[in-house]
């Protein structure tokens, strides 16, 4: 069994009162129960997405397969790339603009 660690936090009333409802209804045995559960999902949730930019690993495992198949890129440089993304941003602000 894994080792247990008391933890005291502070919760908002309204949270605390579902958490104290759903041991009431008997969805779980106690609030420690109820709590690891949250943290869980939360947990879990963290493992799976990255925080920066909102991809899931599987979004992100398939963005990387759609580029590793797309081929080489037309651009030599990074001083390239960079130009064609200035150059994209001015056109997109010249449709905003009008």
């Amino acid at each position: 069994m894994a080792a247990v660690e008391t933890i005291t936090i502070d919760l908002p009333s309204e949270i605390a009162e579902s958490v104290h409802q759903a041991v009431e209804a008997g969805e779980y045995t106690s609030t420690s129960e109820a709590i690891g559960d949250a943290v869980r999902l939360w947990k879990q949730y963290r493992d799976t997405h990255d925080d920066t930019h909102g991809y899931s690993i599987e979004e992100l495992r398939e963005l990387i397969r759609e580029g590793l198949e797309s081929g080489p890129s037309p651009w030599d440089s990074m001083a390239e790339i960079k130009a064609e993304a200035r150059r994209r941003l001015e056109a997109a602000a010249g449709k905003v603009d009008q």
